[in-house]
């Protein structure tokens, strides 16, 4: 099978990212084997390629926000059959038997495994993962849309969760990329007021169309204090001026898997008055479940970008230089 593969972390502007003919990989007990045909570009994918995440196994197939077709199945699997459509995301694996798995957080399992981490994902003609880690995709996506609500979907998901945004209260958005602009339909369909900051002109044009009552600058001031905010952007620099946008008692929450150093916080002007300052850490599966129902409901409809497989590196280019409006996908095989 054709596939993209990482040999040695670079950066992506080196394109690191080696067309390579691999086996097609044998699922084993209770996995299951999909026919990739649509692959979301994720910023995650570019911090593993260019090492701002440790490298846990290389060489490495990224790409874990996956969507395809089940056509084999390893021993014991009867959760799904050849032909069903299935997405795979970031987590796809956990002990299961820590106090983090036994009491709905198994985000925090120490013994979790991540897909296009520690094994290959999704910018490939096959993947494989564990029946109980696929998702059923809803009808109401194609492929192509599918494909981002499995990072930026679920993470905005448990962002916006982590946020504790207040019925009808007002929702900050820090950054403005894939994710974001799913977060963004889900709290207005929630009643929410969304503002938003971002620093590219195309951003906040996207912003504005889908829907935000107020978009700005970095810098630039809300035009009423935020009850809660949601930190896309990758840069410390942002998370005081988000801690100031807040009103008293407002919680930030800090989306990303990596982040550039935080600035020092000043006590009374950053976390008095009952502020808080949340991280997110992958998610649960009841949360992928739970945002997949809430986006066919609504229904989400992401802005897709397509590329064919065979330019992953310059989708991931464009990602970096912030020429994507909404989500990146790497379309596979013609799906």
């Amino acid at each position: 099978m054709l596939a993209y593969r990482v040999e040695k972390q670079a950066p992506i502007e080196s394109r690191p990212l080696r067309a390579t003919n691999l086996p097609l990989p044998e699922p084993g007990p209770r996995e299951v084997r999909v026919r990739v045909t649509a692959c979301g570009v994720c910023r995650t994918d570019l911090h593993v390629i260019e090492g701002d995440l440790r490298a846990a196994n290389l060489p490495l197939v990224p790409g874990h926000q996956v969507v395809g077709v089940v056509d084999a199945l390893g021993a014991g699997v009867s959760r799904y059959r050849p032909g069903d459509r299935v997405g795979i995301a970031w987590l796809r694996g956990t002990c299961g038997a820590c106090g983090h798995c036994t009491t709905d957080r198994e985000n925090l399992c120490r013994e979790s495994s991540y897909t296009g981490y520690h094994r290959d994902g999704g910018y490939a003609e096959a993947a494989v993962v564990r029946e109980d880690f696929a998702y059923r995709i809803p009808p109401a996506f194609e492929d192509a849309e599918a494909a981002p609500l499995l990072c930026a979907g679920i993470i905005g998901y448990r962002a916006l969760r982590r946020a504790e945004v207040p019925p009808g209260g007002r929702l900050l958005l820090v950054g403005f990329g894939s994710s974001a602009h799913i977060v963004l339909q889900i709290a207005r369909h929630r009643g929410h007021e969304v503002f938003v900051v971002t620093r590219g002109k195309s951003h906040q044009a996207h912003a504005r169309q889908t829907g935000a009552a107020w978009v700005g600058g970095p810098g630039d001031r809300l035009p009423v204090p935020a009850d809660s905010a949601i930190v896309f952007a990758p840069a410390g620099e942002t998370v005081p001026a988000a801690l100031e946008a807040v009103g008293p008692g407002g919680t930030v929450a800090l989306a990303g898997i990596h982040m550039s150093a935080i600035p020092p916080l000043d006590y009374a002007k950053h976390l008095f008055h009952e502020k808080r300052l949340q991280s997110v850490e992958a998610n649960t599966r009841d949360d992928g479940r739970k945002l997949l129902a809430e986006a066919a409901e609504i229904p989400i409809r992401p802005r897709v970008t397509r590329f064919p497989l065979e330019r992953a590196n310059a989708a991931l280019i464009a990602l970096k230089s912030g020429r994507i409006d909404g989500s990146g996908v790497l379309v596979v095989g013609g799906g």
